[in-house]
This record gives structure tokens, sequence and C-alpha cells, in this order.
């Protein structure tokens, strides 16, 4: 069976190591070339969509944790406070929302605003037991692309809409295959804030955006301040996932006394809207090694072209195109050590899209021989055509190795 553990570990991925802990995992230098290419275009597509990107401690004060809520309906999930003195005590945080809620009341804020989004590929913290635990899929340290799109009333229906388009775009350029939508309500026996009307409304809001589209409900799997939309993926072993989410709340406004000064003058409360396009770094890749079984699409591949000269008198021309490749914003490397059959196995078994062959007539004429993971070989090209075709998949963001 397919299993990003094992993968991880093949692949230099990532590794877990008992001196750090369960559930902290390491990523290795490969593994956070992938990571660092999936955050840098979620970030411009944020960008792109009118987000305006902060950074916040993953830690705050105990006071925060308890105006939020969290540790009077979440605590369970929380590590413990760190005491420094009698007066200050510290708490990781579980979520990134009450910093965000503190960056929209930095200052006063105007209807013309809103919708304010604000994003962060923040770190929070959750107290998983140690028997939950596994690579990457169930972690306790959490690197999670979230946002907190402040609104009007009258502008959530159209936001929650233009997230679902973003995660559609998302979910596309990373290989992600969605299972279903699912609409998570309150259930019987839980802690939830908030009165009933502000419940109904909220459902109403997000049935409203799901309009068209097939969805089932899930009493019980809303968040404690809200109802949200999730966005199931299933894994190589058949177990289910949430791996995008969109939630209103109407709460934390309330307990933050967050307010904007509307256009006839009075002072009125946003809504906030949790989402998350692609959930946290951790979940994310978890599931895209396995979906792609370790075979990213070239855009965000650790290793996206190695360069394997036939012999010595190759090696100069291969070391210069690599630095022409580096220089266009290529991750390349240079193999020289055993045969050409070797290094070009050594090359499909670490799933690098492109393996650029150069022999002595390529090394003449300015070439190059593509062969590609997928078996498929290209006759030899001149070395900029070959980095033109390279750029063109990168910039793409497609899942082909060929146009």
């Amino acid at each position: 069976m397919i299993d990003h553990r094992r993968l991880g570990r093949e692949l230099e991925l990532f590794v877990s190591d008992p001196l750090v802990g369960a559930g902290l995992p390491i990523w290795l230098p490969a593994g956070a070339a992938a990571r660092h290419a999936v955050e840098e275009y979620v970030r411009d597509l944020e960008r792109r969509a009118g987000y305006r990107h902060v950074y916040s401690p993953p830690l705050g004060k105990r006071e925060l944790f308890e105006l939020s809520g969290h540790l009077g309906y979440f605590a369970a999930d929380m590590f413990p406070p760190m005491r420094l003195s009698a007066d200050d005590e510290f708490v990781l945080r579980p979520a990134l929302c009450p910093h965000h809620a503190l960056v929209f009341r930095a200052r006063g804020r105007s209807y013309r605003e809103l919708p304010l989004r604000i994003a962060e590929i923040g770190g929070m913290y959750r107290a998983e037991r140690s028997g939950v635990l596994g690579g990457l899929s169930r972690v306790r340290a959490i690197s999670l692309n979230d946002a907190h799109n402040f609104c009007a009333l009258d502008q959530v229906g159209e936001e929650v809409r233009e997230i679902l388009r973003l995660i559609g775009e998302a979910h596309a350029a990373l290989g992600v295959r969605p299972a279903g939508f699912r609409l998570s309500l309150r259930g019987p026996g839980e802690k939830y804030v908030g009165d009933d009307a502000q419940w109904a409304r909220a459902e109403e809001l997000l049935r409203a955006a799901l309009d068209g589209v097939a969805y089932t409900e899930a009493p019980g799997e809303a968040a404690f301040y809200g109802p949200k939309i999730d966005i199931q993926v299933v894994d190589a072993a058949g177990r289910e996932s949430t791996i995008s989410t969109v939630q209103l709340d109407f709460d934390k406004p309330e307990r933050f006394d967050l307010s904007y000064t509307a256009a006839d003058g009075s002072r009125q409360r946003p809504v906030m809207v949790h989402r998350s396009l692609v959930g946290s770094m951790e979940r994310l890749f978890a599931y895209l090694i396995e979906v792609h079984q370790g075979a990213f699409p070239v855009w965000y591949a650790p290793v996206q072209l190695v360069l394997l000269p036939v012999d010595d008198g190759q090696a100069a021309a291969a070391e210069a195109l690599a630095r022409r490749a580096g220089a266009a914003g290529l991750r390349v490397e240079v193999d020289h050590g055993g045969s050409l059959g070797a290094r070009v196995r050594d090359a499909a078994r670490r799933r690098i899209p492109y393996a650029g062959v150069i022999g002595a007539r390529e090394a003449a004429a300015g070439a190059v021989a593509l062969r590609l993971r997928d078996g498929r070989s290209l006759p030899p090209m001149p070395a900029d055509e070959a980095l033109a075709l390279l750029d063109r998949m990168v910039t793409t963001h497609s899942a082909a190795l060929l146009p």
C-alpha cells in the first residue's frame, strides 16, 4: 500500500526523531524545497485575490485565549500554560484567529476597507495523544495556511463563494482530488458559543453559498464558534480527512469588541470568516505524497532537473548549464557518479521530472537530451529550448511533463 511515511523516508522528504518527539517531524531539504514552492504559490494566489499577509507569534498570554474562548471550549486539545512568573503565563496557540482579531483592531476600521482579508502561514500547536500521531497526517506542531476575512453581513455570501473558487484553483494546481463537500453543523451534547439566531443565520449563509454544489451534512462537526464548509479528501488507506475549510464566526467579533464605521457613521460588528485554502502544510503533504506517489508536479518537485554528463569530458558543459538553470529559478543538480544507466535509474527513483543527458555531441552543440521520469525521451534540443520548456511547465503550474 502507498504510505507517505515510507515514501517520505525513501525520498528524504521528512524525518521523525525520538529526541524531538512524536508528532514533531523535521522537514529535510527535499521536503522543504517542495513545501517552500507550495507556500510561495499559495501566498501569491492570495495576494492576487486581495489578501494582506502578516506574521504573528505562535503563543500568547493566557488572557488572550480566555478572551477568545479557546481555554473555555478547547482546552483539552491545548498544551498546558507556561508560567514565567505569577503574572506572566503563556499558552502555545491552538489557532491563529485570536492574533488576527488583534490585527483587525490595531486601529479604527471603515466599511470602505471591507472585506479585509488577513492571511498567514503560521504555526500553531495541538496536544494530540501519542497514539493518534502518524507521519505528517497528524502532528502536534502545525503550519496552517490560514486567513480571516472580516466582512459586513451583506458581503458574506459573495466572500464565501469567492473562497470556494480560490480553493478549487489551488486544488487544481496541486493535484488535490476532493472526495466531497461537507456542511458541518452543531450536534447534541457539545459546547458551543453564540445564540441560536446567530447559528441559524450562519447556516443559512453557508447553504446559500453551496447552492448548486453537492454536499452532505455532518451534525456535531462544527467549530465551537460556528458552522463550516469542509472539503474532504481520502488517503491511500481510505481514511477521510478535511483539507480545506470555510467557517463563519459571529462570536469572536463580539468577544474582541471588533467594529467598523458604517456608511451612515454608525459602529457595526464585522462577521469573521475563517478559511484555509489547502489546510496545514503537514496534512496537505501527507496527502500529496500519496496521491502523486512522490512524483510531484514539476513546479513543486524538490529537484526539477538533474544533468547527467556522459563522462568527465562533458562535466564543464553540465555545470555551465546548471548555473544557467539555477539563475532561471529552476532547482537543478548535476550527477557525475556511476554509469549513465545507473544515474538515469536513480533520477527516476527520486521522481525527478527531467534528466538532461549531455554527451560529446550535445556539449559541442550547446544542447541537452531530456529523459522524462515516466520513461519518455526527447531528441537533443538546444539548451535554451530545454530551459524554456521547463520554465513553461513550472510557470503554468502544469500537472504534465510536456505541453
